[in-house]
């Protein structure tokens, strides 16, 4: 199977109990940002200039329990700045295990293999290790020369110690995907479970780091669309962790609406929106956040920001809720899932 048959259930009872008490909005997954440290510094990360007055607060543990609890996402990824930079990562995630929440804990790799000891292997946990190709371009993308090495070392050192383990790729403008090829067949010799993808998108944050504003290291729609189109081959056969109704989406073979709501993120300054990577306010409240958020004016065609976004955050939740509303699809998910 794709993901851990426990995760299946979890997800497949939840989205049933939601259905039956007929919400039109809830949480998928929650973005838990207990700090925004990190040990890099990125090229396509906005984090740092965002949070740059905030860079060193933390949440308590008790705090992020508290979002956990009030979200009610049988999903946390766990995120940042850099997790294992948090002191409490270790606690964090085993009370998080404790309750039966699934975690995917989303790393550089650079700690890893320093502190894996601290965590117990599980099922309902998961090491998200983002990689960008192979080592050359990884270590550009990261700024940082050996992110590549140390990140596989910590990768290698959690399968010996049974950890589910995947990894993360974030496809830029001048990504050769001929090389996202090399990196996943070398991946999956290393014992990687899966492989998430997705496009980057030139949010402000982001645009404002890049000397060309965007137009060097960001793709528009279009160009998405034909990059992926043109891979289509290519990825086919990995065990990619991203649907196909979403792969489909990033080819330009369907329309998906934003459902950034399903995926809201929680960090020192409270609840993010209207998502994770377009921030206008902080809210005090995951209630708060979705009353005062106008969901529909998000996705192209709304708010002129979203215009050339097709990340993952926003639309992998809107291919998961559009599954069961067509056969097709609702097959097509089922194999997807166990093969």
């Amino acid at each position: 199977m794709r993901f851990p048959l426990s995760l299946t259930r979890s997800m497949a009872a939840y989205l049933l109990r939601k259905k039956l008490a007929r919400e039109r909005r809830f949480p998928l997954v929650l973005m838990l940002e207990p700090l925004h440290a990190c040990n890099l510094s990125c090229a396509g990360c906005g984090r740092i200039r965002e949070y740059a007055e905030t860079m060193h607060r933390r949440l308590s543990l008790e705090q992020c329990l508290a979002a956990v609890a009030e979200c009610g996402a049988p999903i946390v990824s766990v995120c940042g700045g850099e997790p294992l930079l948090y002191a409490d990562i270790e606690a964090l995630v085993d009370r998080l295990v404790s309750q039966g929440k699934h975690v995917y804990l989303c790393t550089n790799g650079l700690l890893l293999e320093k502190k894996l000891g601290g965590f117990r292997p599980s099922s309902h946990l998961s090491f998200n290790v983002h990689l960008d190709g192979m080592e050359a371009s990884h270590d550009r993308m990261a700024q940082h020369v050996g992110a590549f090495a140390a990140a596989i070392r910590g990768i290698l050192d959690a399968k010996v110690a049974g950890f589910h383990v995947g990894t993360n790729t974030t496809v830029y403008r001048e990504s050769d995907m001929h090389e996202i090829v090399v990196l996943f067949r070398y991946l999956e010799e290393l014992g990687v479970d899966g492989f998430m993808i997705s496009p980057a998108y030139g949010y402000e944050a982001v645009c404002d780091r890049d000397p060309q504003g965007g137009q060097g290291l960001f793709m528009t729609r279009q160009e998405v669309h034909e990059k992926f189109r043109a891979a289509r081959e290519l990825l086919a056969g990995f065990r990619l962790n991203a649907s196909p109704i979403y792969l489909q989406f990033l080819r330009g073979e369907r329309d998906l609406p934003c459902a950034a709501w399903a995926n809201p993120t929680y960090n020192v300054r409270g609840w993010r929106g209207p998502c994770y990577l377009v921030a206008d306010a902080h809210y005090d409240t995951y209630r708060e956040l979705v009353a005062a958020t106008d969901w529909d004016r998000l996705g192209p065609g709304g708010d002129p920001r979203c215009a050339h976004c097709l990340v993952h955050s926003g639309f992998e939740p809107a291919a998961v809720l559009s599954a069961p509303k067509g056969l097709a699809d609702m097959l097509r998910m089922a194999v997807w899932q166990m093969t």
